[in-house]
């Protein structure tokens, strides 16, 4: 063989070595010898160059099957018809001709359930019809599914896989939650295994069983999301995915690889009224709290305390000196509730709760609504630039206390730099707005207007220290730096706005 042949005999060595390289990651994990002659040749076939630091592949994924779950737990999935009655707003002629008067706001179909349409009309009631789904988790027939499904029902039928159908008591719902607990009369029912903990990750394939439309046990596949994902209209750390679900899919179940159940499906995002890529889940073990609470006193209480709160941004977290946007700004204490009796004031941001770290604002009312009245809880605050520690004693969500407001006097105005137009507020506007203490915008501009900030606004503190007067306003702002967080009273709302300087 001469020379040139022999050269390039060891280049194609060298190239199938290269190429072998790949071949052995994939086979590594049974056959880690198979990779060895690969490396060898890669080392000939470059001595003298430096090996760059290779890529750690992602481990193999194989698709789950869904088949087993299906057949599994899908004879404990039910479907739930439900008529009732409920009083109406508008004449049915009229809503007929003129169509829904809220349907224009953007946020319309985001509040809707998976509950069918109901009938609008005059001042008198009509019927309704809905359907939903559900799960049997005892075989003496407890069935979960979603409080927006009963809700308002005169009766509540269930229909098993088998035909079988069965007139359900609803033995309480918990609107919060959105959660409810049927019961049926029958025995040795097929049940659903529920999943222990809160271990679901991110990414992780899970599978909803439910009827949507009224087509009973359908199976749709996806991934979660997002997990502890706050929405407007409750205080659940609702579980976020991209499996399709439909009116009819409500109360129905979300399962993990395991067959477990992980969720009850509740809410959907949608301009349509149809799905549209994002639904939301209760978490099971948010559920099963509120199911013992019902099957064991027939009602569900929540703890509260009494606090407004609203989500940290990166002005805020300027504002108020934080490393992270992370917690859950007070927005306003409730005079006399448990945050009041603890020391809380507007302006603290709450960055742990019992240990547990406060990412979102969303996090706090999660945890203390599935807390129970009269528990006591610790709080890491963020006040004035340094952490504080607080106490309280949670009290009942049901109950109400009344406010005791004093009244101070004072008369300035000027515009500061903010592009505020500022004075004290008068006697008479005191009394008409319930507000005792605070700067009336008369005008704004600037900073302060591209934030938000409007005229009318009642401007109460300045990162989170009371204001009653131009020369205080000026005094904090003077101390500031990137930016200043404004407590702002819009009506019966207080909101934080951050305001960047120069």
């Amino acid at each position: 063989m001469s020379e040139s042949t022999l050269k390039r005999a060891a280049l194609a060595v060298a190239v199938l070595g290269v190429i072998g390289v790949g071949g052995a990651v994939a086979v590594k994990q049974g056959n880690a010898v198979a990779a060895a002659p690969a490396a060898v040749a890669l080392q000939a076939a470059a001595p003298a160059q430096a090996a760059a630091p290779a890529a750690v592949p992602a481990p193999l994924m194989t698709l789950p099957d869904f088949s087993v779950i299906a057949a599994h737990n899908g004879p404990a999935v039910v479907n739930i018809s439900v008529t009732g009655s409920t009083k109406t707003s508008y004449d049915g002629a009229e809503q007929a001709g003129r169509g829904d008067p809220f349907a224009d706001d953007p946020f319309y179909e985001f509040f809707r359930r998976f509950q069918g349409p109901q009938q609008r009309g005059g001042q008198r009631s009509v019927p309704t019809h809905g359907l939903g789904s559900g799960f049997i988790i005892s075989a003496d027939g407890i069935i979960l599914t979603n409080a927006h499904v009963v809700r308002d029902a005169s009766e509540v039928v269930v229909k098993l896989t088998d035909r079988r159908e069965f007139r359900a008591k609803v033995l309480g719902s918990d609107p919060k939650s959105d959660v409810a607990v049927l019961k049926i009369d029958a025995k040795n029912l097929p049940v659903v295994p529920l999943a222990k903990g809160n271990d679901l990750k991110v990414g992780e394939w899970v599978l909803a069983i439910g009827s949507p439309y009224g087509l009973d046990n359908t199976v749709t596949a996806g991934v979660v999301s997002a997990k502890g994902r706050s929405l407007p209209d409750g205080n659940v750390p609702f579980i976020q995915t991209d499996v399709a679900v439909n009116p009819g899919n409500s109360g129905g179940p979300l399962f993990n690889t395991r067959g477990e159940v992980v969720g009850i499906n509740s809410q959907i995002y949608s301009q349509t009224g149809g799905y549209q890529g994002l639904s939301f889940a209760i978490p099971i073990d948010v559920a099963g709290k509120i199911k013992d609470q019902i099957v064991s006193t027939g009602k569900v209480t929540h703890a509260k305390l009494g606090v407004t709160v609203q989500e940290i941004n990166q002005g805020f977290a300027d504002s108020f000196n934080l490393a992270t946007p992370e917690g859950a700004l007070v927005s306003n204490v409730e005079k006399g509730g448990p945050g009041d009796k603890a020391g809380l004031k507007a302006g603290d941001v709450i960055r742990t709760l019992n240990g547990a770290k406060i990412i979102s604002s969303g996090d706090l009312p999660a945890i203390v609504g599935l807390a129970t009245p009269g528990d006591k809880v610790t709080m890491e605050v963020w006040r004035q630039g340094k952490p504080v520690q607080l106490s309280a004693t949670l009290g009942n969500a049901n109950d109400k206390v009344a406010a005791a407001e004093g009244e101070r006097t004072d008369q300035a105005s000027a515009k500061l730099k903010l592009g505020l137009s500022l004075r004290p507020l008068e006697s008479m506007e005191k009394r008409q707005s319930g507000i005792a203490n605070g700067l009336l915008i008369e005008d704004a501009r600037g900073a302060a207007a591209d934030a938000g900030v409007q005229p009318g606004d009642v401007l109460l503190s300045v990162n989170g220290r009371p204001v009653n007067s131009i020369d205080q306003v000026r005094e904090v702002v003077g101390k500031s730096g990137k930016s200043v967080a404004l407590l702002i009273q819009r009506g019966d709302d207080k909101i934080f706005i951050p305001v960047r300087l120069g």
